[in-house]
């Protein structure tokens, strides 16, 4: 058969078990559930574990042969969906009480446990800004590129991507450009003169209509 361990434990212990560890407490909850094995015989069941790493060092340890495959995953599935009843007296809202808590413990503690934790929050903190100043800059290509088959003009006059992604989004349609949206215009550039060449290019562009 096949044997699904639910060990719940503290954030130190779940760490230790992150990292495929055997402690004395699961080492004593497997002596006390699982059948007793004779030496020299092949036991008559496996054990289902959902880590391979865990699997490795519980069978170095004890012998216990263990498994993790998918079979092993969708019984664990199928004890999670029906997790409150397996326990009794289990509340609504218990258990994902004790998950989230669990989470924010071991989410903590693996902080902790990093030495170079300051740095790597710095290192993290450039990498986004890095990377969203790149996806910022792709996307506003794209909307330069797309947007110059239908107004080509725009470029050339409104340089910054931000306020070319505003003007693009104001006007939408450039046949629909008139003077009475030169207000509007004027509070996005800043710039009189600009808006009203913006106005004057929409007149006598080249781009597709839509």
């Amino acid at each position: 058969m096949v044997l699904y361990l639910l060990y719940e434990s503290a954030s130190g212990y779940a760490l230790v078990l992150a990292h495929g560890h055997m402690i004395d407490e699961l080492m004593n909850f497997l002596e006390l559930t699982l059948p007793k094995v004779k030496d020299g015989k092949k036991p008559k069941f496996s054990l289902g574990v959902a880590e391979p790493k865990i699997g490795s060092h519980v069978f170095e340890v004890t012998k216990i042969p263990c498994q993790s495959n998918e079979f092993v995953l969708e019984l664990i599935r199928g004890v999670w969906l029906h997790f409150d009843r397996f326990i009794e007296n289990l509340k609504p809202g218990d258990l994902e009480k004790a998950q989230l808590g669990l989470g924010h413990s071991y989410s903590r503690a693996k902080v902790k446990f990093n030495v170079n934790r300051v740095d790597n929050m710095v290192i993290q903190g450039i990498f986004l800004r890095d990377t969203l100043d790149k996806d910022i800059n792709s996307f506003s290509m794209r909307v330069r590129e797309w947007y110059c088959w239908h107004f080509p003009e725009l470029v050339k006059i409104v340089n910054d991507n931000y306020l070319y992604a505003k003007v693009s989004k104001f006007v939408e349609n450039k046949s629909e450009l008139f003077e009475d949206k030169l207000p509007g215009l004027i509070d996005i550039v800043g710039d009189e003169d600009k808006a009203k060449e913006i106005v004057e290019a929409a007149k006598a562009s080249m781009g597709r209509v839509c």
